[in-house]
């Protein structure tokens, strides 16, 4: 029995059949995460980053999203420099995940995540291919780099789920919906500081002295 042709770019699988394929080929042992970007050949970037950008959805949490947010760049810059294959270090590579957790991940997205499958097609594919691919990486690098503040992972997490569906799917109206999402946080971030930057200074100006 030949093994299945690992080298398709095949939008027509859709994300939970792409994880529960994983989880059918990796049985009780599991695969390794060379294996499995192996399996996920050009769509490979996209759906890595939303495995990692999973866990940083959960409100409040720290210490994780800081953790992942450097693997999240890392990738991201490959893609903004055109690197067809992501690269990752070989100790990483090695590391197997278990068959266990390949199966929650696929049950996960079959019931949380249908609504994705459901909404995303490929379309508008100049803005999730080619030049849209590295505007989509330069904005995962922009919305990542806010990860790192305290409480503040969930909104770009949103967006780099955004952006991760759409290339994975082809799908432009998911990456425009992650930039735009992008943009505004950053917007509010940006606001925010510079409200507290001028409370502060029309703070001490009230000071004696």
């Amino acid at each position: 029995m030949s093994a299945p042709d690992s080298h398709q770019d095949d939008v027509s699988q859709n994300i939970t059949r792409l994880l529960r394929r994983l989880s059918d080929d990796g049985g009780e042992a599991g695969l390794t995460l060379d294996e499995i970007r192996d399996r996920l050949d050009e769509r490979a970037y996209g759906l890595l980053i939303l495995l990692l950008s999973i866990p940083c959805l959960v409100p409040g949490l720290y210490g994780v999203p800081q953790v992942v947010g450097i693997a999240i760049i890392l990738l991201a810059a490959q893609m903004l420099v055109g690197r067809q294959e992501p690269w990752l270090p070989r100790w990483l590579l090695n590391l197997r995940a278990k068959g266990s957790w390949l199966k929650a991940m696929a049950d996960f997205a079959e019931t949380k995540l249908g609504w994705i499958d459901r909404l995303s097609r490929p379309r508008l594919r100049r803005f999730a291919d080619g030049p849209g691919e590295k505007l989509a990486a330069v904005f995962m690098i922009l919305a990542t780099l806010t990860i790192v503040l305290p409480l503040t992972n969930t909104i770009p997490s949103v967006a780099l789920a955004l952006l991760a569906v759409g290339l994975i799917q082809r799908d432009g109206l998911f990456v425009i919906g992650g930039v735009a999402v992008t943009t505004a946080w950053v917007a509010i971030l940006g606001a925010v500081a510079t409200g507290l930057l001028l409370g502060a200074e029309w703070a001490t100006r009230l000071l004696p002295g």
